[in-house]
């Protein structure tokens, strides 16, 4: 018996016909109903009750954007976009996602894999999981409750809504394995206490639900934030560069997606591009991004477990790891070496979580010094003193 109930909104018959056909090769998805535009899908969630929506951005009479923000407004689910993975089809995505979407999709599931069997794999999987959250009801702070999910305070006003700092410095997601299965972890009472010099590098890592969830974490630290910090997010290549620029537009601090050479610097985040790698090297006391191909039987790109690796040789011991919500378990090897250089490690914990695999892999590895609501991340962070 199905245990999954999907609603497909496009307004492509063609499509809609060709996901179908998709997500019912899987016993456990049942296809209860389709929409050709955004009206007929928000009542349609309000009828059919769906555990999960796959949405189209471009559509007649209601466009998907609008279609997630009145969705979430009435009746909460985790929704899907499909995307163009272009720079053009960027900015549409990240408004979906800030109007509370979990994730999105490549239209063309040739970007997911260049195996077809495998990419219509990881479209039932990603569609499983991210059906899950329906189960546990929408992570604190998310759109179900006050305003769009991810409209994060402006750091001039407090009010909800980017606010443009200064002009932008700025010059795949891929589909991931079921996540692990993890106890729910115990909330520390207090936020963590971190030594004075006991932190010289930031690494966050994460993957399904990071876009948003790195918003809410990076627009909470200072422009004075002493230290610098590396994003790792699994994103497409095409993406990067626009996810660069819209952080730096809405937070204190600097954000520039990572070239060959950046130096660290305190209060500027580097965030990899995606395609590559990101690694370090040491130059006497200055330290700098170092890009390159990934290597045979390497699935994410970039990836968590690499970059935490080359921040643990280039700052043995003074490195704060932090992996947030994402599918799959990207993120506990790396975290695993530097716990053994003797770094520490931060996880976001289930209830906040979109999805739970990564950080959850983390803490059940027993490698975690602190597991965090959300959104104490950020605050934490900035309280650590230099």
């Amino acid at each position: 018996m199905p245990s999954v109930r999907a609603l497909i909104v496009d307004d492509s018959g063609f499509f809609r016909r060709r996901i179908r056909a998709l997500l019912e090769a899987d016993p456990a998805i049942e296809v209860v109903g389709e929409a050709a535009n955004g009206r007929e899908a928000v009542e349609l969630v309000r009828r059919l009750r769906p555990d999960v929506v796959t949405m189209d951005i471009e559509m007649p009479e209601m466009d998907g954007i609008s279609a997630v923000r009145e969705i979430m407004r009435r009746c909460p689910t985790p929704v899907l976009m499909f995307s163009s993975l272009t720079y053009d089809g960027a900015k549409p995505t990240f408004d979906a996602l800030d109007a509370g979407a979990v994730d999105f999709l490549p239209k063309r599931f040739s970007d997911l894999s260049g195996d077809a069997e495998q990419a219509q794999r990881l479209l039932r999987e990603r569609v499983k999981l991210v059906a899950r959250r329906a189960r546990r009801g929408p992570p604190p702070g998310s759109s179900a409750g006050n305003g769009p999910a991810g409209a994060a305070p402006s750091p001039r006003t407090g009010a909800a809504g980017p606010e443009p700092r200064r002009e932008s410095q700025s010059a795949p997601m891929r589909g991931e394995g079921a996540a692990p299965a993890a106890a729910p972890p115990v909330r520390p009472q207090r936020p963590p206490e971190v030594a004075p010099g006991r932190v010289q590098l930031v690494v966050i890592g994460t993957s399904t639900g990071g876009p948003v969830a790195l918003q809410r974490v990076l627009t909470a630290l200072p422009a004075t934030f002493p230290f610098p910090l590396l994003l790792i997010q699994h994103m497409p290549a095409s993406f990067t560069t626009a996810f660069a620029q819209r952080l730096d537009q809405i937070c204190q601090i600097r954000v520039r997606e990572a070239q060959e050479g950046d130096l660290l610097r305190p209060g500027t985040a580097l965030l990899a591009p995606g395609g590559v790698q990101l690694g370090l090297r040491r130059q006497g006391a200055l330290t700098s991004v170092h890009l390159f191909e990934a290597g045979a039987g390497q699935f994410y790109k970039p990836s968590v477990d690499i970059a935490f690796e080359a921040a643990a040789e280039a700052f043995p011991g003074r490195v704060l790891g932090v992996v947030l919500t994402g599918m799959g378990s990207d993120g506990a090897r790396g975290a695993a070496t530097l716990k053994q250089g003797g770094s520490l490690i931060w996880a976001q914990d289930e209830a906040s979580s979109v999805i739970y695999g990564m950080p959850g892999a983390v803490t059940k590895a027993g490698l975690s010094d602190s597991v965090l609501d959300l959104d104490a991340v950020g605050p934490a962070l900035a309280a650590i003193r230099h």
